[in-house]
């Protein structure tokens, strides 16, 4: 576990990294459903490995806006089995676990999660503890609220004010990193991810991506978590999520070239396909 996150970060010194996302869930924004059966789900983590993920990101609970909670117990019945089929299967295959929980996190890195997504940016109290004590590493997600109390961004009225919603998620980084210090979980073992979607206006996801270098200035790596997001659709016209594949791209193309890290995405092929262009493109 603790060699798969190191090998992950050494990559990062040489390229940018695809996420493949797993959502064993039924309620899921774009792919609720979808791969609910352990086999299935094995099925589509070891196609996207195939397709050249860097790293699966496995979900038992859904974060869209609006949410139903999950309890723990069913949280870990939707992702042990498909976490320890992967661990057997694809030994070299990274995999993180998506969860605000710190009982789920804990489980699934004795299981062999690497990396530890949480959207809340450690809100539980004990998920620190896990993340310092297992060397896993941990994704600080910025949010206002839990998802069960969010709305669509694009029904989202501007809640930064004058600050704007670049320097709020700066602030509310520098705040988390020194509570990671504090806590013991180690500041190379810290990403960051700016929470596009999660309680911001179009406008205010459209500026993130645009000043995506005051958030890489912290020095840390930045996913971005932008995959066939609402203000991806807005920005479009309205399109669904089956249509906005091209802006999905055309959104990691320039949070890559703006110095973002990890893209974490539904269409594994296509992202790859544009990091490795970006990359090139950066170094011609």
């Amino acid at each position: 576990m603790l060699a798969d996150f190191a090998r992950l970060n050494r990559a990062l010194g040489e390229r940018p990294l695809v996420m493949g996302i797993l959502n064993i869930t039924p309620d899921s924004f774009s792919d609720g459903g979808l791969w609910n059966e352990p086999a299935s789900a094995v099925d589509h983590a070891l196609e996207m490995a195939g397709q050249g993920a860097d790293i699966v990101d496995l979900g038992g609970e859904s974060t869209r806006p609006g949410a139903a909670l999950v309890s723990a117990e069913e949280e870990l019945a939707r992702l042990l089995p498909v976490l320890k089929a992967l661990r057997k299967q694809a030994p070299d295959l990274p995999v993180s676990v998506d969860t605000r929980k710190a009982s789920v996190a804990r489980r699934c890195v004795e299981e062999g999660a690497c990396l530890i997504n949480d959207v809340s940016a450690l809100a539980d109290p004990d998920m620190a503890a896990v993340a310092a004590e297992s060397g896993a590493g941990v994704c600080v997600m910025h949010s206002l609220e839990a998802p069960d109390a969010m709305r669509w961004s694009h029904q989202q009225a501007d809640r930064y004010g004058s600050k704007g919603p670049t320097q709020a998620v700066r602030d509310f980084f520098a705040e988390r990193l020194e509570y990671c210090a504090a806590e013991g979980v180690a500041r190379e073992a810290v990403w960051l991810d700016p929470g596009l979607g999660f309680g911001k206006s179009v406008s205010d996801n459209l500026k993130l991506v645009k000043e995506l270098p005051a958030l890489t200035a912290l020095g840390l790596p930045v996913l971005v978590g932008h995959s066939r997001k609402s203000f991806i659709g807005a920005a479009l016209g309205g399109l669904p999520p089956t249509e906005r594949l091209c802006g999905t791209l055309t959104v990691g193309a320039l949070a890559l070239w703006l110095g973002a890290s990890i893209l974490r995405v539904h269409d594994v092929r296509e992202a790859v396909q544009t990091a490795r262009l970006v990359a090139a493109l950066k170094a011609a």
